[in-house]
């Protein structure tokens, strides 16, 4: 946490100087209190009285000015710190492999980044403004008292002493518990994030009632887990009462044998009073304050394990060795590759070459591992066996910038983002002119969607939510051509679009002005039959390789889909 406060190193030491001042001069006030009655009232001095009486407006306004700023300094040291630490885990977490953002999860992403941040954040502003504040003046009442009254201010040292170990106690039974709230927390925000998403699919299947049962325990789970920890929490108000009361009994019955005694005066006593009056209103500010650093320390916790984790993929310094002349443009090389946690290969002895220039379709059923074959080419997972090599060279020795740079790849789920056409189209060249824009459009059969929407300024809604299935393919295939890519990877990106746009688009590839290499993951044997190479994937497995023709007289599964489509149709 300090690494991340250093920028604010006079804030979060003027802050608590400021404070300090503050808590000096209320220490100050039971003195002038105790003047005012033995000096004032008890000589009779209306002008003394009155004397007394500017001092404490003085102290008044000098402590309001203490503390104004220093909240002032505490705020900007800790909504400081909390950008800072936002945009380190931002970059920490953007900097993970799809590995890794498999196992650590979207929801508790946004929870390190969203509620576990502001409560670090609360915590650093309260710490600035209490945390030395609160035992200065408990320890400064007592070091007054005993200037007082020694016998009377043994009362002082004896409750302080009770109160730090019920103060000890309680934090170390909360803060576990603490922690539990923040995964439960996470819990409830993923069944949140995962409805919304889903939200049409459960209406279709009139799941609503279920999902709603569903999040229903899941927020009584967290509803209990914070009763149990605000149970404990909520002893330290009245413990902290209790005994502060109990001590202000004993003092104001000893100090008044004192009194009788004559070793002390009323004045004295109402002073005394006062201290322990002052113990009490901050101690109960530090055991909110104890509430508050429980919570905070325990999200901080998490943000700093979030921000610990080392992405599991290592991207090499500098260029890549030179590719052999004529090396294949990628080639596979008996990969194995299975998902984190998965019970059985993804896939299993892949092996092909695809020379540059050609175009490789890959068909098989769901499940049977193509989006798995195309995630490897940019390296967004590693091979668990095998290579898998980019113009003759292992993809673990490419810069991943470079590498990606060089693969253009459209996912199944067509992602945009908002803003309008051009910033979305834009991804794909920050430096590319409206020309180029258009004309990748054009090629990606896109070219009635900019007419339809306005242009390359037509605005695009959150997730592209404003535009259908196929006009949202059609961006992203057109925003992946804009890089130019030596290899464009279509992974099932044109299922929503019909026959005659889908045949027009796969026209438009095989024209482009130059000639990358084309990987076409399809359901449809009408998208991939030209292909110069086509791969047929069965559990994870090539179960065939080969043109159309060549497939069709050897692969039965191959032959069996292309039966089930053009067959079907035909007899229709």
């Amino acid at each position: 946490m300090l690494k991340y406060l250093k920028k604010y190193r006079m804030e979060c030491v003027c802050a608590p100087l400021f404070k300090m001042f503050e808590a000096l001069l209320d220490l100050l006030v039971p003195l002038a209190v105790a003047s005012i009655i033995d000096r004032g009232i008890g000589q009779g001095s209306a002008a003394h009285i009155w004397r007394m009486c500017g001092l404490l407006v003085a102290l008044g306004l000098v402590g309001l000015a203490a503390a104004i700023t220093a909240q002032y300094f505490a705020a900007r040291a800790a909504t400081g710190f909390a950008a800072d630490v936002r945009h380190a885990l931002f970059e920490r977490l953007a900097g993970l492999s799809f590995e890794d953002v498999d196992r650590l999860g979207t929801s508790a992403m946004i929870t390190r980044m969203t509620s576990d941040v502001n409560q670090a954040q609360t915590a650093v502003n309260m710490a600035l403004r209490l945390l030395l504040r609160s035992p200065f003046v408990v320890l400064g009442a007592m070091v007054m008292a005993f200037t007082i009254d020694a016998r009377c201010a043994l009362i002082f040292l004896a409750v302080i002493a009770a109160l730090a170990v019920v103060v000890y106690i309680i934090m170390s039974a909360s803060l576990p518990m603490m922690r539990g709230v923040q995964r439960q927390l996470e819990a409830v925000l993923g069944a949140t994030r995962e409805n919304l998403a889903g939200a049409r699919v459960i209406r279709a299947f009139r799941r609503e009632g279920a999902e709603y049962q569903a999040f229903r325990a899941k927020n009584r789970e967290l509803t209990s887990r914070q009763r149990r920890a605000g149970r404990v929490s909520a002893l330290l108000n009245p413990v902290t009462y209790a005994l502060i009361n109990a001590a202000v009994i004993v003092l104001v019955n000893q100090g008044a044998i004192r009194v009788d005694a004559g070793a002390l005066t009323t004045g004295q006593v109402v002073a005394l009073y006062n201290y322990m009056s002052q113990i009490l209103v901050e101690l109960v500010k530090f055991a909110g304050l104890t509430v508050t650093i429980n919570k905070g320390w325990a999200s901080w916790k998490l943000v700093a394990d979030a921000l610990a984790l080392t992405p599991s993929m290592d991207s090499p310094a500098g260029d890549p060795a030179e590719p052999a002349q004529g090396a294949p443009a990628v080639e596979f090389r008996h990969v194995r590759f299975s998902y984190p946690g998965a019970g059985s290969c993804a896939l299993e002895d892949i092996d092909f070459a695809v020379m540059p220039g050609e175009t490789v379709g890959i068909i098989g059923g769901t499940g049977s591992g193509k989006s798995s074959l195309a995630a490897l080419i940019p390296r967004y997972y590693d091979a668990s066996e095998g290579q898998v090599l980019v113009k003759g060279v292992d993809v673990r020795k490419w810069p991943l910038a470079r590498l990606r740079q060089s693969v253009g790849m459209v996912m199944q789920k067509a992602s945009l983002f908002k803003g309008t056409i051009r910033d979305n189209l834009l991804w794909g060249d920050p430096a590319a002119s409206d020309a180029a824009l258009n004309e990748a459009a054009r090629i990606a059969q896109a070219g009635d969607v900019l007419a339809v929407k306005g242009g390359l300024d037509g605005e695009v809604a959150q997730n592209g939510g404003n535009l259908s299935g196929g006009q949202r393919q059609r961006l992203t295939i057109a925003r992946a051509l804009v890089r130019r890519p030596e290899i464009l990877i279509l992974d099932d990106s044109a299922s929503a679009l019909d026959m005659a746009t889908d045949a027009r688009l796969r026209a438009a590839i095989a024209k482009l002005d130059y000639s990358p290499t084309v990987f076409i993951i399809s359901q449809r044997t009408a998208s991939i039959m030209n292909a110069d190479l086509i791969l047929v994937l069965d559990d994870g497995r090539v179960v065939g390789k080969g043109t159309h023709a060549q497939l069709l007289e050897r692969c039965p599964i191959y032959r069996e889909i292309y039966d089930s489509q053009f067959r079907g149709e035909a007899s229709a």
